[in-house]
């Protein structure tokens, strides 16, 4: 029996292969592979160090429908070296459920505008699929386009990526674009598989090298509060503390802080 492939599966499938290709073999006592590769496991290789049939393997990398056990999937993130992160989306994209489809508000509630209205450092809403849904004046100070640009683009993957005037903002920008890339995919899940979600990923492989280049590493990464730099046209250098919260009455809605930095002298 051929096993159908899904969305989710395939999305799991690409994600194990990428880290199978790059996988040092001497750390896993190996001698080096075809044409004296250093990086870089075969399906077979995988199979045997985590005590599972290649088919079984081969049918997780190409993305088919199967039930994968937590020891199967424990033993193959093991044998990867994979991160507390790319352990937890692993587990996330091969669990039971049904494809995601979100539901993504075109504005936030109300209380929420208000809080962030109510600071008067630079802070705004994301949607799960970083659609920016609401802002207040001290990120538009910082990124003054935002209130003339159109809903469809306002999203903050496409401003990263395709915006030169954000690419202007960050001087990190090559490990601030890969940051925020690492979280993305964690975050999103088994939501990729979504319409609005595939989409925005289509549209940025086709219209962004950067992009397509960085999205086929495949990083994964939790979120963490971490210092921010950025070049303001007229303020010049500014340093913040990246924060985020999520409301527990709309957890689908992430609220996103640039606290600024207290000089210490």
């Amino acid at each position: 029996m051929i096993r159908p492939r899904t969305a989710r599966g395939e999305q799991l499938g690409e994600f194990l292969t990428a880290r199978r290709r790059a996988q040092l073999r001497a750390e896993l006592g190996l001698p080096p592979g075809s044409r004296r590769s250093e990086r870089g496991l075969s399906r077979e290789e995988v199979a045997t160090l985590a005590g599972i049939s290649v088919s079984w393997y081969t049918w997780l990398e190409q993305g088919r429908d199967i039930n994968a056990s937590q020891q199967v999937l424990g033993a193959i993130a093991r044998v990867l070296k994979l991160t507390e992160s790319e352990v937890d989306y692993v587990f996330a994209l091969a669990g039971p459920g049904r494809e995601v489809t979100p539901q993504l508000p075109d504005t936030p509630p109300e209380h929420l505008l208000n809080l962030i209205r109510a600071m008067s450092f630079p802070a705004f809403i994301l949607a799960s699929d970083w659609t920016i849904v609401g802002w207040n004046a001290g990120y538009e100070w910082l990124y003054g386009p935002i209130a003339t640009t159109a809903p469809e683009e306002r999203n903050l993957l496409r401003l990263i990526y395709l915006d030169g005037r954000i690419r202007a903002l960050l001087p990190n920008w090559e490990r601030d674009s890969r940051n925020f890339l690492a979280e993305f995919r964690a975050e999103s899940g088994v939501r990729l598989s979504s319409e609005r979600h595939s989409a925005l990923v289509g549209a940025l492989i086709e219209q962004s090298d950067d992009f397509r280049e960085q999205w086929a590493e495949h990083a994964v990464g939790r979120f963490t509060s971490r210092k921010r730099t950025f070049v303001h046209p007229v303020a010049g250098e500014l340093v913040f503390e990246h924060h985020r919260l999520v409301p527990s009455d709309a957890s689908e809605l992430h609220v996103v802080i640039y606290a600024p930095v207290t000089q210490v002298d």
